[in-house]
C-alpha cells in the first residue's frame, strides 16, 4: 500500500472523512462480523480502512465508489485480491441487486458523506430486496432523527420510513479524530435489518409515503392542514374519499395532531381509510 503521504487528501465538496481510528474500525467489522460464504457491499471505500479487514474476511466484496481519483489507490491495493470488486458509480443511482449477481442477497456497510447520507439510505431502502442487514456510519444529529420516536421533534419521514421496514439499533458513537479531516460533528454507527414485510397493515405502499410525506410538509402545522395542501394523487384520493377531516376522523386521528406524534400504526389507519 501506499504512504498516507501518497493518498488523495479527502474531497470537501464531496463531504469524505477518511476513517483511521483503528478501534472505530474494528468495532464496526465486529458489528458487521463478515462470513466467509457471503458478499458484503462497502459504500465509498476511500483509501480502503475497512476494505482491507473485509476483504481477508468475507467471500466476495462490492465496493462502490463515487471519486475517480480513488480507483488507482483501491486497484493498486487490492490487485491480488480476486474477492475484491470496484465499483466506480454513485450510490445514489446503482442498483445493488444488480452488482452483487450471481449473489441473490448481501449486507452492507458504509461510512456515509454527511451531505447525502439521507438519500443514500432511502435509496438502500429502495432495494431492500437483496439487502439483508445493512451497517451504517452516519453524522449522529441523522441517527438521532432516524430513530426518532413519535412524540419527539426529531421525527420526520425518514424516521417512519425507516421504522417501517427497518428492525433498529444503533451501536456506538464515534469522536471526530477518528477521521482525516477531523469533522464538526460527531458521528454514529446504527444496524439496520430489513423486515420480511412492511410494519404497516396497508395494501397501498405508494398512498402510505405520499400521506406521511405531505403529512410532514410543514411540521409546524398540523396534519389536517398539511393533507388539505397536499396535491396529485393523494389530494384526488382525499376528496373521492370525503376530504382530509373526514379520513382523519374514520382513522381516530385528532385532527390538531402534528405528523411527528403519529405512529407508524396511525399512519397505516390514515391509509386504510383512503383504500
Amino acid at each position: 500500500m501506499k504512504d498516507e503521504g501518497a493518498e488523495p487528501y479527502p474531497s470537501k465538496r464531496l463531504g469524505q472523512h477518511f476513517l483511521r481510528d483503528q478501534r472505530t474500525i474494528h468495532r464496526i467489522i465486529e458489528a458487521l462480523n463478515p462470513k466467509a460464504d457471503e458478499t458484503i457491499i462497502e459504500i465509498g471505500p476511500g483509501t480502503g480502512a475497512l476494505t482491507s479487514t473485509l476483504v481477508e474476511r468475507a467471500g466476495r466484496v462490492v465496493a462502490v465508489e463515487f471519486d475517480s481519483k480513488l480507483a488507482p489507490l483501491l486497484t493498486g491495493r487490492f490487485a491480488g485480491a480476486e474477492n475484491f470488486n470496484l465499483v466506480m458509480a454513485d450510490a445514489l443511482t446503482t442498483d445493488f441487486c444488480a452488482e452483487i449477481r450471481p449473489a441473490s442477497s448481501a449486507r452492507l456497510v458504509a461510512n456515509l458523506p454527511y451531505n447525502i447520507s439521507t438519500a443514500i439510505l432511502q435509496r438502500l431502502i429502495s432495494q431492500r430486496a437483496c439487502l439483508e442487514e445493512i451497517v451504517l456510519m452516519l453524522q449522529r444529529e441523522v441517527v438521532e432523527r432516524v430513530l426518532a420516536p413519535p412524540g419527539t421533534t426529531d421525527r420526520g419521514f425518514i424516521s417512519v420510513l425507516v421504522e417501517a421496514y427497518c428492525e433498529t439499533e444503533k451501536l456506538f458513537d464515534v469522536a471526530p479524530g477518528a477521521f482525516r479531516p477531523p469533522p464538526k460533528v460527531w458521528s454514529s454507527v446504527m444496524r439496520l435489518k430489513f423486515r420480511p414485510r412492511i410494519n404497516a397493515d396497508v395494501v397501498d405502499e405508494e398512498l402510505l409515503w405520499e400521506t406521511v410525506s405531505a403529512g410532514f410538509a410543514q411540521k409546524r402545522k398540523t396534519i389536517l392542514n398539511n393533507l388539505r395542501h397536499s396535491a396529485g394523487r393523494l389530494q384526488e384520493t382525499l376528496k373521492r374519499n370525503g376530504g382530509a377531516s373526514i379520513v382523519l376522523c374514520k382513522a381516530g386521528v385528532d385532527l390538531q395532531r402534528r405528523a411527528e406524534t403519529l405512529t407508524i400504526e396511525e399512519w397505516a389507519r390514515i391509509v386504510q381509510s383512503m383504500e
